[in-house]
C-alpha cells in the first residue's frame, strides 16, 4: 500500500529540484495574477443567472445566498488583483498567492458544487443537463487558470466534478450516464494534458537554470566568473547601508607564468583549480568568490559576513600558504591580496575595485623591495 501510495505521490506531485523551486513559484504566481482576473469577473457575471435558474423549492441560503457569495468573492478578487498589477513579485508573496488561490478556489469551488447537486436533485429531470452544463463550464475554466498549480487543479476538479459525474453516471437515464461518461473522459484528458504541461515547465526551467549557471560559471574552476562578481556587487550598493558594510579584496598569484612555461599549462590549470578550492573553503558561505580571469580571482564579503570581523587578507593568504600537489608535484606560489571596505573607500564598484587593485599592487611593490602609498589594505604571501 505504501508503494502505490508513494509512486502516485510522485507520479501526480513530482518533487521539484531546490535549485528551482523558488523559479517555479514565480512563475505558477504570474500566471495565476494574469488569468485569474477575467476568472473572477466570469463568476461575478454568472450570478444574476445561477439565482433565476434555481429550482424555487431549494433554501434561499443556498439558491440566492451562494451565488451571491460568490459574485462578491469575483467582485473583491478582480479588483485586489488589479490593484496589485505591476507590484514586483517577490518569492514570498508568490508562495502566499498560490496557496490562498488553493484555498480560495477549492472553497468556492465546494459552494459552486453544493449549488449544482442541491438543484439538480430538486429539478425535473428534463433539466439536469443545465446544472451539469453550468458546472462543468466553470469548474474546467478555473482548472485552465490554476493549471500551474497541480493541486489546485486537482482539488477543484474533484470537488467541482466529481458529485455532478457521479450523479449523472447513476442516474440510469440513457443521455446523462453518456454526457456523464464524456465529462469523465474530458477531465481525464485534462489532467493529462496538465501532468505534460508540468513536466515540460520543470525542464525548462532546470534548463534556464543551467544556462544562468554556465553565464555565471568560471568553467575551469567552479567559482563564479567576473559578470557574476559585477552584479553581486552591484546588488551589494544597491541594498548597502552605511551601518551594514561590506569588503572585497582581489588578489593574484606571483610568478604564475613561470608554472606554465616549467611544468605546462595543465599543471597551472590545477593550481588554479585548487586555488578556486582553497578559497572556497576559507570563504564558506560567508562571501563570493570569483574568477576574473588568468590567475586573478576576487572576493565579496557582502555585509553581516562574520569575516568581516577578521583581518580578511591575512585569512585568506593563511589558506593559500601550504604548497601545492599537483600531478604528483609540489608546486611552491606566493600570492598579493588588497582589500577595500564600503563606503570607507568609495561609494561605487569603479572605486572600490580601483582602491582594491591599488593595494594589491602596492603589496606586490613592497614585496620587491619598492614603497607605494594607498587607501586600504594589501598583503603578500
Amino acid at each position: 500500500m505504501t508503494g502505490v501510495y508513494h509512486w502516485l505521490r510522485t507520479r501526480f506531485f513530482p518533487p521539484i529540484p531546490d535549485a528551482i523551486r523558488d523559479d517555479v513559484a514565480l512563475l505558477r504566481a504570474n500566471r495565476i495574477e494574469t488569468l485569474t482576473p477575467m476568472l473572477f469577473l466570469m463568476l461575478a457575471a454568472t450570478t444574476p443567472t445561477a439565482i433565476y435558474a434555481g429550482v424555487d423549492t431549494v433554501h434561499p441560503v443556498i439558491r440566492i445566498g451562494f451565488p451571491v457569495t460568490l459574485a462578491i468573492v469575483g467582485v473583491l478578487g478582480f479588483l485586489f488583483l488589479m490593484h496589485n498589477r505591476g507590484r514586483r513579485m517577490s518569492v514570498r508573496r508568490a508562495r502566499r498567492m498560490i496557496v490562498e488561490s488553493t484555498w480560495l478556489s477549492g472553497a468556492t469551488g465546494a459552494m459552486c458544487s453544493c449549488w449544482t447537486v442541491v438543484n439538480w436533485l430538486a429539478a425535473p429531470a428534463a433539466t439536469h443537463s443545465y446544472y451539469a452544463m453550468i458546472m462543468a463550464m466553470g469548474s474546467l475554466a478555473t482548472a485552465y487558470c490554476l493549471s500551474s498549480v497541480r493541486f489546485a487543479t486537482f482539488v477543484n476538479l474533484l470537488i467541482g466534478l466529481g458529485p455532478i459525474s457521479a450523479l449523472m453516471l447513476t442516474s440510469g437515464i440513457a443521455p446523462e450516464i453518456a454526457a456523464g461518461t464524456s465529462l469523465v473522459v474530458a477531465t481525464i484528458f485534462l489532467l493529462r494534458m496538465i501532468l505534460q504541461q508540468h513536466d515540460q515547465l520543470i525542464d525548462l526551467l532546470a534548463l534556464q537554470h543551467q544556462m544562468r549557471d554556465l553565464a555565471h560559471t568560471d568553467p575551469l574552476t567552479g567559482v563564479a566568473n567576473r559578470r557574476a562578481f559585477d552584479l553581486r556587487l552591484d546588488e551589494e550598493i544597491a541594498k548597502g547601508e552605511e551601518s551594514s558594510p561590506f569588503a572585497i579584496a582581489l588578489l593574484d598569484l606571483n610568478g604564475f607564468k613561470p608554472i606554465n612555461d616549467q611544468h605546462g599549462h595543465a599543471i597551472g590549470d590545477g593550481v588554479l583549480c585548487e586555488l578556486a578550492e582553497r578559497l572556497r573553503r576559507a570563504c564558506g558561505d560567508h562571501a563570493v568568490v570569483a574568477r576574473q580571469g588568468g590567475d586573478e580571482f576576487a572576493i565579496l564579503v557582502p555585509a553581516g559576513s562574520p569575516l568581516l570581523g577578521t583581518a580578511i587578507a591575512d585569512h585568506i593568504l593563511a589558506a593559500l600558504a601550504a604548497p601545492y600537489r599537483i600531478g604528483g608535484q609540489t608546486i611552491g606560489v606566493g600570492a598579493g591580496i588588497g582589500t577595500a571596505r564600503w563606503p570607507e573607500h568609495g561609494d561605487s564598484a569603479r572605486k572600490l575595485l580601483e582602491i582594491a587593485d591599488r593595494a594589491l599592487y602596492a603589496a606586490k611593490a613592497a614585496e620587491r623591495g619598492l614603497t607605494s602609498s594607498v587607501e586600504s589594505i594589501g598583503r603578500v604571501a
